[in-house]
């Protein structure tokens, strides 16, 4: 049985090359995390990214580490500067074949997914996204998005699901906004709606100039991604979360390069 911090072994790729000099453009790479020292450190970005920096209220045993009862069950992805050693983004992964797992997703805790569970197929659950401020740059969720891609193909994944948070910190402004925008352009048909199990309090102010799509939200919908309803709220994090369906086959046809093709 597979322990969760093994590490999966990619196809073989291009032999690595030594780290670039000093000033030079960070060499970034994707992996697994292959020891459980691995999987600290990216509790330890989590930690330093949602409650040091967005203030969110951690219920964690250990200080400086986020943790969940959903780590021991996920595969936890990591983007790696070869420059410097330091790991400066993560995602964790949750696939319905581990045989510990017994079909609950972390989004199940904020939404009623009963329409999702009933697709024929197989899932994969992305959470836990994170990513160091000085590495925000579009490379850096590119990297990350290739390591998605290949688990995707790995374990023959049909459909990418998970939450994308939109922040409230302006009084729930711009995430109005956000949805407006949303219910327009990017809605799921009605047989895959989800419904979250506690709304966002109405905004305390009106939005001013045009919707701020958070990154990673903005990198599903570019894949071609549908959001499948309204979002839920996360008062431990001060977000709005939205429930993103990825359908493999779907993929949008410009970005799909960074995806291997599914065998027959």
């Amino acid at each position: 049985m597979a322990t969760p911090c093994e590490a999966l072994q990619f196809p073989p790729e291009k032999p690595a090359t030594p780290a670039p000099p000093a000033g030079a453009a960070p060499a970034l790479s994707v992996a697994l995390a292959g020891t459980q020292a691995e999987v600290r450190q990216c509790q330890r970005l989590r930690y330093r990214i949602f409650a040091d920096e967005m203030g969110a209220t951690l219920d964690t045993p250990i200080p400086g580490v986020d943790q969940d009862d959903f780590d021991p069950l996920s595969r936890h992805l990591l983007v790696r500067d070869g420059r410097s050693g330091e790991i400066v983004g993560t995602t964790r992964l949750l696939i319905d074949s581990n045989p510990d797992y017994g079909a609950r997703y972390y989004s199940e805790t904020e939404f009623d997914l009963q329409n999702i569970l009933d697709l024929p197929g197989r899932l994969m659950e992305v959470g836990r996204t994170c990513i160091h401020p000085d590495y925000r740059t579009g490379s850096t969720i590119a990297v990350l998005w290739q390591g998605i891609a290949r688990m995707m193909v790995l374990h023959d994944v049909d459909y990418l699901i998970g939450c994308a948070s939109i922040p409230l910190d302006d009084g729930g402004a711009n995430a109005a906004a956000v949805m407006e925008r949303l219910r327009e352009r990017y809605y799921a048909a009605p047989h895959l709606r989800v419904y979250p199990q506690r709304e966002p309090p109405a905004p305390v102010t009106d939005a001013v100039g045009p919707a701020r799509i958070p990154s990673l939200l903005k990198a599903y919908l570019r894949l071609g991604a549908v959001i499948c309803g309204e979002p839920y709220w996360d008062a431990q994090f001060n977000v709005a979360d939205v429930f993103v369906l990825m359908d493999r086959d779907r993929i949008d046809r410009r970005y799909a390069r960074h995806f291997v093709q599914k065998q027959d």
